[in-house]
């Protein structure tokens, strides 16, 4: 050691020398980080996403979700792959999301199921509002009543007067126990007094193949499932179940302006991310879904379909869920059921 540097005078200002070089390494440290996390956010995406679709392939929102995906995909420059995985109305793919990485690379395809959800299962493995974060409204597939051609009846007013007359003859199906084709029809049948039994299907497919064959005599499905039937005169169109009536069906009346003032019920659905996913992540996703929602190709592949886009900001589809969480609580409560 130098004799200078073993001089007391010189100590504190050779440590006022150092700590002020480490200071000025800290502070360009803490100035890069921003940079480095903005240029991470700036690189989203780089790899393929997962799109869980808690229902079934080839059903009505497996259907709209792969016309988002697609479109999404030529957008962002990655592969928005849809990985289905259906179950428990929803909640198999709705738990795996809740628990997966917020990163932006899994993401919730959800439909009003969600909001059901609490309701209905007392012990749900994750919080839908806690653990899942709103990134957009995507569209929403208005409900069709449908009836077997044998019931005499070619109006809502006239089938509602059939079945009063005939109470416990008829049967309805759903897509599933508590599903929203199930919560619909109930509210129908309570409020306009008809005695009529549920009968409780795997999904929309299989319910709808009894309602052709007879089995059951109506039903309020989702109008891209009984299209088809509707067209070929299999099932009769009464009404759809939206606040004003359908472009493709002008001449279909809604339930609201015929027999239940008020009343609007729809499969709507939307997008959702794991909660700790990073705000900047969940504004691009918003940014890029609303576009692909206003792109003419999309709009024309969701009217076939018989789905209306929507389209929201991520604090709007906050609010919507928290008012469906309240709304269907209500009816859950009403029909007494449980799915656990």
């Amino acid at each position: 050691m130098k004799k200078s540097d073993s001089h007391p005078s010189l100590r504190p200002q050779k440590m006022r020398r150092l700590c002020l070089a480490l200071l000025s390494s800290a502070a360009g440290v803490a100035a890069l980080a921003p940079m480095g996390f903005a240029q991470a956010q700036q690189s989203y995406p780089n790899k393929p996403i997962t799109l869980v679709v808690p229902f079934p392939p080839g059903g009505p929102t497996d259907q709209v979700a792969r016309v988002l995906a697609q479109k999404l995909t030529e957008q962002m420059g990655q592969s928005v792959v849809v990985d289905n995985k259906p179950g428990a109305n929803g909640n198999i793919g709705g738990t795996q999301v809740a628990k997966a990485a917020g990163d932006g690379y899994t993401v919730l395809y959800n439909t009003s199921s969600i909001t059901l959800s609490p309701a209905l299962y007392k012990n749900l493995s994750y919080d839908v509002q806690k653990d899942l974060a709103p990134v957009a409204l995507t569209a929403v597939v208005p409900l069709a009543l449908v009836v077997h051609p044998s019931i005499p009846a070619n109006t809502v007013r006239e089938f509602v007067e059939y079945a009063r007359a005939n109470p416990d003859k008829l049967s309805y199906g759903s897509a599933g126990n508590g599903n929203v084709t199930h919560l619909a029809a109930f509210q129908f049948t309570k409020n306009l007094g008809i005695e009529a039994t549920h009968v409780s299907y795997r999904g929309s497919a299989p319910a709808d193949v009894d309602l052709v064959a007879g089995q059951i005599q109506f039903m309020t499905d989702t109008i891209n499932s009984v299209m088809p039937f509707v067209n070929d005169k299999r099932l009769k169109l009464l009404a759809v179940t939206t606040a004003k009536r359908m472009s493709l069906f002008p001449n279909v009346p809604t339930l609201a302006e015929t027999v239940m003032p008020g009343f609007e019920a729809g499969a709507w659905q939307g997008v959702m991310v794991p909660a700790k996913t990073p705000p900047e992540v969940v504004q691009r996703l918003n940014a890029e879904i609303n576009k692909a929602l206003q792109s003419d190709e999309v709009r024309a592949k969701l009217a076939i379909q018989g789905a209306e886009p929507l389209g929201s900001t991520p604090e709007e589809y906050r609010t919507y869920i928290g008012k469906e969480l309240q709304r269907w609580a209500g009816v859950v409560k009403s029909t007494g059921i449980k799915l656990d």
